[in-house]
C-alpha cells in the first residue's frame, strides 16, 4: 500500500520508524522485490502496512508487516524473509479510503 504524505505522517505518529523517501536509490529494488508500497525502517527491520477491513463508520486501519530483518547489530544490511505480521495496528481514519490522495 503506497501512502499519501498525510497518511505517512499519521503512520509515523503511531509507529516509531522512518519512512524511506520515494526518491531513495533503494526504492526501485524494494518495489521490484516487494511491490508498490511505502516502506518503513525501524530497529527490527523493513516494514510496510497492509490495510485491514474498515469498520462500519468507514474508518480504516492497517497492520504493520515486517518484510526484512537486520543482519547485524550495526544495522547495515537487511535479510528478506516471508512477511511477518507484527502486533502494531495503525489507525488511518476515513481518509484512507483513497490512500493515494
Amino acid at each position: 500500500m503506497r501512502l499519501s504524505p498525510a497518511l505517512v505522517e499519521k503512520t509515523l505518529s503511531q509507529f516509531e520508524a522512518q519512512a524511506i523517501p520515494e526518491n531513495h536509490p533503494a526504492m526501485p529494488e524494494l518495489n521490484r522485490l516487494f511491490g508498490d508500497h511505502t516502506f518503513f525502517l525501524d530497529g527490527s527491520g523493513l516494514h510496510i502496512i497492509e490495510p485491514t477491513v474498515g469498520d462500519d463508520e468507514g474508518k480504516q486501519s492497517a497492520n504493520v508487516v515486517r518484510l526484512a530483518s537486520w543482519n547485524d547489530a550495526e544495522r547495515t544490511s537487511l535479510a528478506a524473509h516471508e512477511p511477518e505480521p507484527t502486533d502494531v495496528t495503525i489507525e488511518l481514519g476515513s481518509e484512507a479510503r483513497d490512500p493515494m490522495h
